[in-house]
């Protein structure tokens, strides 16, 4: 990182956008690109600090619903051993003086709002002693400080609760709100402050690394670069891509999609197996595509078959962190792409691949537009019952889960926390470990019963294994159900034989129903009902009049109606003489 690429990124930063565009041109032509420049420290030298991209959405959404707390980010510590508070809360101040993101607030500035960095905050180390140690009542304590709404005007925006269940035994959890982190940073958070810990809980300050920007100095730099005509060529890609139509995926349900988008949510988790997980990385391998590829082109091929559509949206995170002054910040860099993948009859699995494979590849080409950016381009008919442009998330994580950490006299272990919120109808997590690969199916409990999404999750597995099997066959091919349901479906359903009263003919068991239940709905046609005892007054009148024209038994009547009501009476009427009734179509010739 060259002070004169620095100085380069420094005085663009401060040009005007005309004079930006024309840098930018001038670059291109010499073949060089904008994005290896570094990342200047501008934040001091300007009164006020711009909101990133993705900040500005989160912000939107919070002044929509401020008491949600669908993006909050929590962490579940489990502690083991001998803890000094003391150390812990010095940890705390360090990692906040650190971070300028963790003493961060929004304001509203005209018409966007801006980031307020505070020089200090005093963070509250909130304690609970529990006397009973219960794993039920733990996981209750943990979920109902999680599920706590941050204020992002006054913040702060990280908040700290030490659960202590013996002189020994504690949990830790941290929570943040979205827009001063992402997935990335949390395992940075978790780490710094167990480095942090080691120091103080000697006696000695452990001294962080400088960090070559704060979070402020990317968002200017980001709307700067952006404005200057980056955006408009990363977007000619993105709508080449996604066209003009954004199709909203309609999953089967287990009730209708309310109007406004509840965020509420359950999670489902699921073992894939260690026999399954080395076929599909062996197939991985085989077919020259990373993992990830080859499970999302699974949901993908799921989403498509339980759907019926042939246009599938998922959307990815993506880390966004392919600079190395990035690497090291808590803050919210993740952005959001949208990949799409098209289906025919005859669309095989293997060509699936090859076009989930040249998505993602050309996606990481593009991965610098901001995903609120597409969304105001492409202006898809915008609802609040829904996510827009995608309905459905998928995301891939190599790292292991819940991992343990060990520190002199202190173990410390991640703990699994039960979702209870859902950003989309439906995310698919999965994590490489060392027994295989775990996923989880989060799920907007609006739209969804934990059956139906057991039952999702089982066909998953099935899919995976037929792909695994025989990866060259078609995707309407791919095995989805299982044995037993195959049985359920085809043979068990269909055997629809019954016992009827053979003492009775049918218009004397309509007769016994309409003593039984007389206003009951007997016949539906065209919007209307008629119900047992119309129907039965009906033919009782028709049948009266045939009687008189001669009907009893042995004589046949022939019956050339429309299907209608007058249909069903003629039938029972005929009947009711005595008669036998000759069906005819009235389309036969004269």
């Amino acid at each position: 990182m060259s002070p004169q690429n620095l100085e380069i990124t420094r005085r663009f930063i401060f040009l005007s956008l005309e004079q930006r565009r024309q840098f930018l041109l001038k670059l291109q032509s010499k073949g060089m690109s904008f994005a290896q420049l570094p990342i200047p420290q501008v934040r001091q030298e300007l009164e006020r600090l711009p909101l990133s991209y993705a900040q500005q959405r989160q912000w939107f959404l919070w002044q929509l619903e401020p008491e949600s707390t669908a993006y909050n980010m929590p962490v579940a510590l489990r502690l083991k051993g001998e803890l000094h508070i003391e150390a812990l809360r010095s940890s705390f101040d360090a990692l906040i003086a650190q971070h300028e993101t963790l003493r961060t607030t929004i304001r509203q500035d005209s018409e966007q709002g801006r980031q307020v960095v505070h020089p200090r905050i005093d963070l509250a180390l909130d304690q609970e002693y529990l006397e009973k140690v219960d794993e039920a009542l733990i996981q209750f304590k943990v979920e109902e400080e999680v599920a706590k709404p941050f204020d992002l005007e006054h913040g702060p925006l990280l908040r700290v609760k030490l659960l202590r269940l013996a002189e020994d035994d504690h949990v830790l959890v941290l929570t943040l709100h979205h827009i001063v982190s992402d997935g990335w940073s949390m395992p940075i958070m978790v780490d710094e402050l167990v480095q942090l810990y080691e120091g103080y809980r000697i006696g000695q300050a452990t001294n962080l690394p400088e960090l070559p920007i704060q979070y402020a100095d990317y968002a200017i730099w980001q709307r700067s670069w952006m404005e200057a005509g980056e955006q408009e060529r990363q977007l000619a890609y993105w709508k080449a891509q996604l066209g003009e139509e954004q199709p909203v995926l309609e999953l089967p349900t287990d009730r209708p999609r309310p109007s406004v988008q509840s965020h509420t949510g359950a999670i489902l988790y699921i073992e894939l197996g260690d026999d399954l997980a080395k076929s599909l990385k062996h197939l991985a391998q085989q077919q020259g595509v990373t993992l990830f590829m080859l499970l999302l082109a699974s949901f993908q091929a799921l989403l498509h078959r339980y759907s019926g559509q042939d246009d599938i949206r998922v959307g990815i995170p993506n880390a966004n962190r392919n600079r190395l002054e990035t690497e090291g910040l808590i803050g919210f860099f993740v952005n959001t792409q949208v990949l799409k993948a098209e289906f025919d009859l005859q669309t095989t699995f293997g060509e699936l691949l090859q076009q989930v494979q040249q998505a993602v590849l050309a996606a990481q080409a593009h991965q610098d537009l901001p995903f609120e950016q597409l969304v105001e381009a492409l202006h898809p008919e915008r609802s609040l019952s829904h996510s827009p442009l995608f309905q459905v998330m998928y995301n891939h994580q190599n790292q292991l889960k819940g991992e343990s950490r060990r520190l002199p006299g202190l173990e410390v272990e991640g703990l699994i926390l039960e979702g209870h919120t859902a950003k989309f109808d439906l995310t698919l997590d999965t994590f490489e470990h060392e027994q295989g690969i775990g996923a989880s199916l989060s799920y907007a409990t609006a739209l969804f019963d934990k059956p139906t999404i057991e039952r999702l999750a089982r066909h998953w597995l099935n899919l995976l294994e037929g792909i695994t099997n025989r990866p060259s066959q078609r995707v309407a091919e791919l095995p989805l159900l299982s044995k037993e349901e195959q049985q359920q479906i085809i043979y068990d359903w269909n055997r629809t034989e019954a016992s009827y009263p053979s003492d009775q003919c049918l218009h004397q068991l309509i007769e016994v129903q309409a003593e039984k239940a007389p206003d009951a709905v007997a016949v539906i046609f065209d919007n209307q009902e008629l119900s047992y005892r119309q129907l039965n007054q009906k033919a009782n009148q028709l049948a009266h009049k045939l009687r008189e024209l001669g009907v009893g038994p042995d004589v046949l009547v022939g019956i050339a109606v429309e299907r209608s009501f007058e249909m069903v009476v003629g039938l029972l009427a005929i009947l009711k003489a005595g008669g036998a009734y000759v069906p005819l179509d009235p389309e036969y010739p004269q």
